[in-house]
């Protein structure tokens, strides 16, 4: 009788929880069974094994083999349970020492020649490793992603012949290396021109990470000012990087790790499903708003997307953070994104233009606005207009915008104040830091509550205002908000009316 025990990494939502593989080799006629909740792609593992293992020229067994995957009631999924399940049937029947085992794990698919294929998720694998004192082996191909976890001793292998002789101690294997970091071009705010207001709105939107909504007429800039919000936003930092770069790490889109701080701008089609946006499935994976963490989402056409699909973003907008239950299992994926959302003012989109050319009823326009629930409207703090540029505002030789590293020098100092003082981003205020650090005068608060009452707000929407209010004192280096700073926060609420 011969047992052996491998320690491997599974996948749930970012996480990755340990799993002990453990092989037992008994008498009885030759088979081979996996337990401990395997999902289609761990069971067909058994034929993959086989062939790897005899293409290494290792004896595969003419035992019963029986492999468990502990713990028994983690749902186990994909070809990252290979590597592990051959070398404990290598070592259970001794021919690799089970010692050498003791202070490793390993992640990787097998193909039947015995090639190491990469799986998804090397990266949460490599963070969570790091805390359990043990090196990590990955295939090569995810080597240069793992190694972004660098509290972590990664080695990479080609084949299982490889890792067999490196455990037999004849070879050893290279430590994967992180990539060389490249610049990401990002869309410069200097190509826009005019929209003095966008413009003064995407900056405030930047430095207190605020979400915003950008109204006017087709053509006006609306998708050329979203695009450069990421221009804005200071360089992430390394756990902000590392977080966003899990997410991307198990998505199953593609990973690359040579991009890792470059914060993410997602701008998903307006067809795209709830299930798109906040992610889900048999297996969870995450959708737009966690593939936009600690970046932006860009909604275009806001007014033509489903009902469903926008109503699914008041949580995340909220919470910063999305659950998704299955019987089986429950995943969690963080969300902590910038909404910044376009739309048409009507269905012809020229409302209020100045050629009055819009010829739709006023119940018209308020249908087409009612498409996009009061509840949501209400989770954005920036409400903008965008009007249509005259032609001569549009010459070549016309005077260039601000660039986005003039605006980011400013941006960042306000997110360094905010910081300093709270820890947090404004848009990240709670109630009782809202109380606390966005305090008006008495006049000054007299004038919020009649604009509340004036406006038909809620709460939900003076609290944001004040945060808001706060974000353009910081931009201005004061220490309290002013009258001036309230008003301008005012002016950001609410969408033209028809």
């Amino acid at each position: 009788m011969g047992l052996a025990l491998v320690h491997g990494r599974a996948r749930a939502g970012i996480r990755a929880p340990e799993v002990k593989v453990e092989v037992h080799l008994g008498g009885g006629l030759p088979s081979m069974s996996i337990v401990g909740l395997p999902e289609a792609a761990v069971r067909e593992a058994k034929d993959r094994v086989r062939a790897a293992i005899q293409c290494a020229q290792y004896e595969f067994p003419a035992r019963r083999i029986t492999v468990n995957l502990a713990p028994a009631d983690l749902p186990k999924c994909g070809g990252r349970f290979d590597l592990p399940i051959a070398l404990g049937i290598l070592a259970a029947s001794g021919q690799i020492p089970a010692d050498a085992l003791r202070d490793w794990e390993f992640v990787g698919e097998l193909g039947l020649t015995g090639e190491l294929r990469a799986v998804d998720g090397a990266l949460p694998a490599a963070l969570a490793v790091a805390d359990s004192g043990r090196a990590l082996l990955v295939p090569a191909a995810n080597g240069a992603e793992a190694a972004l976890a660098s509290d972590v001793s990664v080695h990479t292998a080609r084949t299982l012949l490889e890792v067999c002789a490196m455990l037999g101690g004849t070879r050893a294997l290279p430590q994967a290396v992180p990539p060389t970091q490249r610049e990401v071009a990002v869309p410069d705010l200097r190509d826009v021109r005019g929209q003095a207001q966008a413009r003064r709105a995407l900056e405030i939107a930047a430095a207190g990470g605020h979400h915003l909504l950008l109204v006017g007429s087709p053509g006006c800039g609306k998708t050329l000012l979203a695009s450069r919000l990421p221009g804005l936003l200071p360089p992430a930092s390394e756990a902000e990087a590392l977080e966003t770069a899990a997410v991307l790490s198990i998505s199953g889109r593609g990973f690359d790790p040579s991009a890792w701080r470059t914060r993410p701008f997602r701008a998903p089609h307006h067809t795209a499903s709830a299930i798109a946006l906040i992610g889900g499935g048999g297996d969870p994976r995450p959708g737009e708003v966690s593939l936009a963490h600690q970046g932006v989402l860009f909604l275009d056409e806001l007014p033509e997307w489903q009902r469903q699909a926008l109503e699914v973003l008041r949580e995340p907008l909220e919470s910063g953070v999305v659950t998704i239950s299955r019987a089986a299992r429950q995943s969690e994926f963080p969300a902590r994104f910038q909404l910044v959302a376009a739309m048409n003012p009507c269905p012809c989109g020229w409302a209020g233009d100045s050629s009055g050319r819009c010829r739709c009823s006023t119940d018209a326009i308020n249908r087409y606005r009612a498409r996009i629930s009061g509840p949501l409207l209400d989770r954005i703090d920036l409400h903008v207009e965008v009007p249509r540029l005259p032609p001569a505002a549009l010459r070549p030789d016309a005077p260039a915008g601000e660039p986005s590293a003039d605006v980011a020098i400013r941006v960042a100092a306000a997110r360094a104040r905010q910081l300093a003082r709270a820890g947090t981003l404004n848009a990240q205020l709670d109630q009782s830091g809202t109380d606390r650090y966005c305090r008006l005068a008495a006049k000054d608060q007299a004038l919020l509550e009649r604009a509340i009452e004036a406006l038909h707000l809620s709460a939900r929407a003076m609290h944001r205002i004040l945060r808001v209010a706060r974000t353009i004192a910081d931009l201005e280096g004061a220490d309290v908000i002013a009258t001036s700073h309230l008003t301008e926060a005012l002016g950001y609420r609410g969408i033209p009316a028809p």
